[in-house]
């Protein structure tokens, strides 16, 4: 079945959907829809990787998965994971196209964050142009990494006068906080802590912190923006307006002069305000619940919503190249093609399974016959047969072949100078006598005759011996849970007599 995407193969949108089930251009738009979102989110191709590096800290107390790597001040990577080495910190990172090309003199160092950002980073300096440049999955060295400066490095550089002022100082502190105020002092405070010293007071801020903080870590989130850069654009906004202010000297003055008349309204209205100002606390406070929740479900629609715009472009693009690929898959589920092969399938699936009923007595036979290959053929021809002096060193099915390619080359009566004979003849003064033995085709067979035989030196011995008695003849026994013949043992060579 060819496909054709052409300008004249396509249909009219009414034309194809007076031919096509709703409930198959539903699914299938369904499945199209799933697979936009997936990249439209993910922003990446499955199963593919960013550019991976790792470097060797001696400490990464500082540093979490998920913190930013960056070059001059702009985010590269970021880590995706951390786990000790030894006595050193494996810190993995994932850089981005943008970061690249980073050589074999690139240097790390772990670095606290602005503060209205808070946290610690990976600044990453990626080497000079002259240096190789390194291939994913590479490892800076230790010694090209800097960790940052810790409390107990800073008091190892203080001299000795330093640290007893240093003592002085956290003794006169520690009295500072445990001395009682005196009765003027107490006069001075709030009454929640007046008749406590110091310490017990800084005890009761613990209480107001949560908030506080809370709010604090708040307003730091707000000022750091929704991107990387909006602090940067708000700097520079600010500075366009303070400029355009500087130009427009009169129109600033006449704005200070509707500021002075705004501000005197609001004192006229005093009475009013002061009321309106005692209720305000517990209208902010339903607010600032209000708005947190409200900032809580902003970000992540937010994300969400600029994420899925650009798949969201794509998409009549997308269904206007799907409406030529349905119709085509309608013609494949037609009974011409796919429909005639799951009929024919239907037909043929009462003799497959009765073939695979008859398969299965077939495979079980198979099986045995391969364990007898697993644990007495395979072992039996991998033995290497210990024979004196004739000893060849390779295993008996190797043994074997050469045998089949010796007596190959004995019995052939023509190379390449042409036609000839071999004979294999034997003379010496050592007379080989066998036992009586039956000949065919001699009258006097039934005698038992012995065959006599010269030879030039006396024979070493019989390999095998030759045995006493038959070998037991088990053909009930299966083939794999017979004994391997021990070829090497003490029948592997028997004396020349043959006895």
């Amino acid at each position: 079945m060819a496909l054709k995407f052409g300008r004249h193969s396509d249909v009219p949108v009414r034309e194809l959907q007076r031919r096509v089930k709703p409930v198959r251009i539903g699914v299938i738009t369904i499945v199209a829809l799933i697979v936009i979102s997936y990249f439209a989110i993910t922003k990446s191709i499955p199963f593919t990787h960013n550019f991976q590096l790792k470097a060797q800290f001696e400490s990464a107390i500082n540093i979490k998965s998920k913190s930013p790597v960056r070059i001059a001040g702009v985010d590269v990577g970021e880590v995706t994971s951390i786990k000790r080495e030894g006595s050193t910190a494996l810190v993995s990172m994932e850089i981005e196209e943008k970061g690249l090309p980073i050589h074999e003199d690139a240097t790390l160092k772990i670095r606290p964050r602005i503060f209205l950002e808070g946290n610690w980073f990976v600044e990453l300096q990626p080497g000079t142009p002259s240096s190789p440049s390194v291939s994913s999955g590479h490892t800076i060295p230790i010694d090209q990494t800097a960790d940052p400066v810790q409390l107990d490095q800073v008091l190892d550089a203080l001299n000795t006068d330093t640290r007893h002022n240093l003592q002085v100082f956290l003794i006169e502190y520690g009295a500072a906080l445990t001395k009682k105020p005196t009765a003027a002092e107490n006069a001075e405070q709030e009454a929640e802590v007046r008749g406590l010293d110091a310490s017990q007071a800084l005890n009761r801020v613990y209480k107001f912190a949560p908030e506080a903080e809370r709010g604090t870590a708040i307003v730091n989130q707000a000022l750091g923006g929704v991107n990387g850069e909006d602090l940067t654009k708000l700097v520079a906004s600010i500075g366009k307006v303070t400029a355009a202010l500087n130009v427009h000297e009169q129109a600033l003055g006449e704005l200070i002069v509707n500021f002075d008349t705004f501000f005197r309204s609001f004192a006229n209205q005093s009475a009013s305000l002061a009321r309106t100002v005692q209720v305000l606390p517990g209208a902010l406070t339903s607010v600032d619940h209000g708005l947190s929740e409200l900032q809580a479900s902003f970000g992540p629609t937010q994300r969400f919503a600029k994420d899925i715009l650009p798949g969201v472009r794509e998409t009549p693009a997308t269904v206007t190249a799907l409406l030529p690929w349905i119709k085509q898959l309608q013609a494949a589920l037609g009974p011409q093609e796919l429909g005639g092969v799951a009929s024919a399938l239907k037909e043929a699936a009462p003799t497959l399974a009765e073939l695979e009923a008859q398969q299965i007595p077939l495979y079980k036979q198979t099986e045995l016959f391969n364990r007898c290959l697993t644990k007495l053929i395979y072992p039996a021809g991998n033995t290497k047969l210990q024979d004196g002096t004739s000893t060849t060193g390779e295993e008996a099915y190797k043994e074997f072949w050469y045998g089949l390619t010796g007596l190959a080359g004995l019995g052939q009566s023509f190379t390449g100078n042409g036609s000839e004979a071999r004979f294999l003849l034997s003379s010496g003064t050592i007379t080989l006598k066998s036992k009586p033995t039956q000949m065919l085709g001699f009258p006097d067979s039934s005698s038992h005759a012995r065959l006599l035989a010269h030879s030039a030196f006396p024979p070493l011995g019989t390999s095998p011996a030759y045995p006493s008695k038959e070998p037991p003849y088990e053909p009930k026994v299966q083939c794999d849970k017979q004994k391997l013949p021990d070829f090497n043992g003490p029948l592997a060579h028997g004396p020349a007599d043959g006895s």
